[in-house]
């Protein structure tokens, strides 16, 4: 994992009236597992990629998952779904909580409803020069299933890892990428960064905000969440057998931790002291594999 600066400036007024949102002051959010402002109900929050905030946002506005809340988008005036960066969605009240079997049955229903979605065009996209968040994440995806992890990182001109912990990573990534073998799971639409981001109030159904999407198998991105929960969230051991009748599991788990491997190994906010714990979680993967 690494460390994200989450105080962002108010949004500008000429958000808040394209929004119709002039009736309350926006107050920050803090502690919500959501970063940005409520206005009343509604939270405006600013977008890394335009293409992907406007997709996420038509995927919710009529997605209906069983025993699942859903923030649904807030249309500008004109009808857009961002506007100078920014996008509105409706408040859903809750906050990350250690439930990670219940994130996990989360995940199996939501991409249920997902599966029906086509592939995003901007997914066909390699990351691209000048890079933000969204083109690491992609190449980091990429290089737990292409032939030479890290590949795509490297065409596109991304800084080579350094240091002992860029090369641990690295290290521990190729190792991996020996154990792999061919998958059969046809990919779909998921969400993939479940782990942290859904959010629990009391008793009531579990809530998203977001959809971050990815174009893989679903299993995957159940696998993304347990080796987030393993290596960061305090989970117990268990919950890899837990949850080992999803198909393919080995292979997801493996491809899972060279993703997040690969996360940390090209991420400029990567911190050395997540790593031990995405190594110990490697360890257990490659007992399985």
């Amino acid at each position: 994992m690494f460390c994200i600066v989450t105080t962002i400036a108010a949004p500008p007024e000429q958000v808040l009236t394209t929004f119709g949102l002039t009736a309350h002051p926006p107050i920050a959010m803090d502690g919500s597992g959501v970063v940005g402002w409520r206005v009343g109900e509604v939270v405006l929050s600013l977008v890394p990629d335009h293409a992907r905030a406007a997709w996420s946002a038509a995927a919710r506005e009529n997605l209906y998952v069983e025993g699942m809340r859903i923030s649904r988008p807030l249309r500008a005036t004109d009808g857009r779904y961002v506007v100078s960066g920014w996008r509105a969605d409706t408040y859903v009240a809750g906050s990350p909580e250690p439930r990670y079997d219940e994130v996990l049955a989360v995940a199996d229903r939501l991409h249920g409803a997902l599966a029906k979605l086509d592939r995003p065009r901007f997914m066909l996209q390699p990351p691209a020069p000048p890079f933000n968040d969204v083109d690491v994440f992609n190449a980091a995806d990429r290089a737990a299933w292409e032939d030479v992890p890290l590949r795509s990182a490297r065409a596109a001109g991304m800084a080579e890892p350094s240091g002992e912990d860029g090369e641990q990573s690295v290290a521990a990534l190729k190792t991996l990428a020996g154990l792999r073998r061919p998958v059969k799971l046809a990919p779909q639409v998921v969400h993939g960064d479940l782990f942290g981001t859904v959010l629990f109030a009391g008793a009531a159904a579990p809530a998203i905000t977001d959809i971050v999407p990815y174009w893989r198998p679903a299993p995957w991105a159940s696998a993304v969440v347990v080796i987030d929960a393993l290596a960061w969230g305090g989970a117990d051991d268990e919950l890899i057998e837990r949850w080992a009748d999803q198909e393919e599991w080995p292979q997801m788990l493996l491809r899972a931790a060279m993703f997040r491997l690969a996360v940390h190994a090209l991420h400029p906010r990567s911190t050395s002291g997540a790593l031990p714990g995405l190594l110990r979680v490697v360890d257990q993967v490659r007992l399985l594999v």
